[in-house]
């Protein structure tokens, strides 16, 4: 079994503040490091460090090749993560010190650039044993699930960064949604029903710190988080899913597996940048 990710990948650029910038304010950073991110690369390097099988459809310039190299070191399938004239997409990260939260501006780059013809060539060894999971940060994403379920895989849709429209779409065509509480309040307006009653049979509800809260046709509960000092959040909620994803498909085991996720993501937040910070599976076992 495999996880199919089309998924983002970005260029990080951390900066971290004495506090989050103002409107109209000029604030000098304390220190400053980049490195590999965007949601989809995030949770394929959670998905690969859990033991998963993933294979990464995404699209990058290669000025910024390393982060490629950087993938496959990770042993991620990157036969369909292609090479773009157009630039990779990157992230400015902003952490507040203090609060360990965050503002992010992202350019989406190479990864609207992503064609049907890479989605098609992505998805052609793909069995209904499989797993499809993307985002909201690339182009083709309806397509590629359209796809995926016309070959019977097992959809998992992460409906951020948040687009009501898009998300409805979706719904009709997935098996697993994952929001954090503010995506998840912006549904049920656009739904203008309890997100229960949304069709999907999976609903993962990510609460930071709380855990995460699942919702399913037989079965509801909390899966708390373990408590840690957070040092950066950002990318928490990648990890989470990526984690999940990699050990769900291995066990089929679902609150062990989101108990081993939020554990996973814990440790994350600890630590400061997104894909650089996911756990190994050693660390996340000896946490458990």
């Amino acid at each position: 079994m495999a996880i199919y990710n089309l998924g983002s990948v970005n260029v990080d650029y951390f900066y971290s503040l004495p506090h989050l910038v103002r409107p109209g304010e000029t604030l000098a950073a304390n220190d400053f490091t980049q490195g590999l991110g965007g949601k989809g690369a995030n949770q394929s390097v959670a998905i690969a460090k859990a033991g998963g099988r993933v294979k990464h459809i995404g699209a990058m310039h290669p000025v910024d090749k390393r982060y490629f190299d950087q993938l496959e070191a990770l042993n991620i399938d990157t036969t369909h993560l292609f090479m773009s004239e157009t630039p990779t997409g990157h992230g400015i990260v902003m952490v507040d010190e203090v609060s360990a939260e965050n503002q992010i501006l992202v350019y989406p780059g190479a990864n609207f650039a992503i064609t049907e013809q890479m989605v098609d060539e992505g998805l052609k060894d793909a069995t209904a044993s499989d797993w499809a999971l993307c985002q909201n940060e690339t182009s083709q994403t309806e397509h590629f699930m359209k796809c995926a379920k016309a070959k019977g895989m097992k959809l998992c849709y992460s409906a951020a960064p948040f687009d009501a429209d898009k998300t409805l779409v979706m719904l009709p065509l997935i098996n697993m949604l994952v929001v954090n509480e503010i995506e998840a309040k912006d549904l049920e307006r656009a739904l203008n029903r309890p997100i229960k009653e949304c069709g999907v049979e999976h609903i993962l509800v990510t609460l930071g710190s709380r855990g995460v809260r699942y919702i399913g046709s037989e079965d509801e509960f909390i899966m708390p988080s373990p408590a840690v000092d957070a040092v950066d959040t950002t990318g928490a909620g990648d990890t989470f899913l990526g984690l999940f994803l990699a050990r769900y498909d291995q066990t089929g085991d679902q609150k062990a597996s989101l108990h081993f996720a939020v554990t996973g993501a814990a440790i994350q937040v600890t630590r400061p940048g997104t894909a650089d910070a996911i756990p190994s599976l050693e660390e996340i076992e000896s946490a458990l």
